[in-house]
């Protein structure tokens, strides 16, 4: 058994970065192999994301990475980033992707490939008790690390559907190896069902709703066979099924109609029709 409670919480006092930044590596990694595997014929390949391709997928994981780096060392850049979102919050993230999607495909790999890099240096060296400012509230080290695995992640599932590495039209849990089911994918899901979990209050906020006063039990089976849980385990609310559906569902990848995910309690079920694990607007979700 695998109690998230007991670990380090990623949203309150200093934690070390643990295995953040290795799953991290790991699994974007993975991503940029198979984006080149795909080449040319599949740099503009559209994906499940509205006027998307894939190029915008990698645009948008490395425009995050910047303004990560913004955020810990560049306060003017950080500063005008901000000002882009107030001014635009529906359309600056879409923007800044797509305006990096207009390189070369080799240069933003090679860019990517260096962001990436240099935000996992810097990470390593703050100090884990470090305030890093950021669009909502100021994060640790490690929940940029976790943010960053979060983002890779749901972004990753985009880009291999785009590539046809799964069958379209099935649920994402049936589809075939591409990005699901590989070691680092499966490494990275915890730390994705974590941050998920940490965002519950913000899901029922950033609806109109108030934040339901009792904590929820998760029980959240793994690939391999262990539980992760989250919460109380003599919790009257409570969500189980697959670790994998949790974390496509609190990404909204995957429709819940189509995940394994037994919600107990008016407030449970509510929380998996609106949870949203990212910063920004409502998200419109998968059909």
């Amino acid at each position: 058994m695998t109690d998230n409670n007991v670990t380090h919480d990623i949203t309150k006092g200093p934690a070390p970065l643990d295995g953040a930044l290795d799953a991290l590596a790991v699994l974007g990694r993975q991503l940029e192999e198979l984006v080149e595997a795909a080449g040319e014929a599949g740099w503009h390949a559209d994906t499940p994301a509205e006027g998307w391709d894939v190029a915008t997928q990698i645009a948008h994981l490395h425009w995050t990475d910047r303004a990560s780096l913004a955020a810990i060392g560049d306060k003017a850049e950080f500063d005008a980033l901000v000002e882009g979102a107030v001014a635009d919050p529906e359309g600056f993230v879409d923007t800044g992707a797509r305006e990096l999607a207009l390189l070369p495909r080799a240069e933003l790999l090679a860019k990517w490939r260096e962001g990436r890099d240099e935000l996992a240096a810097r990470l390593e060296s703050l100090d884990p008790g470090t305030q890093i400012v950021w669009f909502g509230p100021p994060m640790r080290p490690k929940s940029m690390a976790v943010a960053r695995i979060m983002e890779t992640f749901a972004h990753g599932y985009d880009v291999a559907d785009g590539l046809g590495a799964v069958p379209p039209g099935s649920p994402v849990s049936d589809r075939a190896p591409g990005f699901n089911g590989t070691a680092a994918e499966v490494a990275s899901l915890p730390f994705v069902a974590r941050i998920g979990h940490r965002t519950r209050n913000f899901s029922f906020q950033l609806n109109g709703e108030e934040p339901p006063a009792s904590e929820f039990g998760l029980a959240l089976a793994a690939p391999g066979g262990d539980t992760v849980t989250f919460g109380p385990g003599d919790a009257e609310q409570t969500v189980t099924g697959s670790l994998r559906d949790f974390c496509l569902r609190v990404t909204q990848r995957m429709a819940l109609r189509d995940t394994d995910l037994v919600a107990t309690g008016a407030d449970a079920r509510r929380w998996l029709d609106i949870t949203q694990a990212f910063a920004g607007l409502p998200g419109k979700g998968r059909d």
